[in-house]
């Protein structure tokens, strides 16, 4: 257990931020699948530049790893384009 001040402080820190970062993860884990669910090209090209620019910022944030990020947009950019 913690027993300096500081320590308890990083600990709320971490739990806090840990939580933060789950929220926009999941958040969007749940774009991605509704872009790869889209079965229309012109709602999922609507879709994509909102999801790409999501995936941007989580990686910006280290939230997720920046070559993930890469993945996920190209493998969505290739179904929005075979639609």
């Amino acid at each position: 257990m913690a027993n300096h001040q500081s320590a308890k402080k990083r600990i709320r820190q971490i739990e806090k931020r840990r939580l933060h970062n789950r929220y926009f993860a999941k958040t969007a884990r749940n774009a991605v699948k509704a872009l790869r669910s889209a079965s229309e090209k012109e709602a999922a090209q609507e879709l994509l530049p909102k999801v790409t620019a999501m995936l941007d910022k989580l990686s910006k944030k280290n939230i997720i790893h920046k070559n993930k990020a890469a993945n996920l947009k190209s493998k969505l950019t290739k179904h929005v384009n075979a639609l």
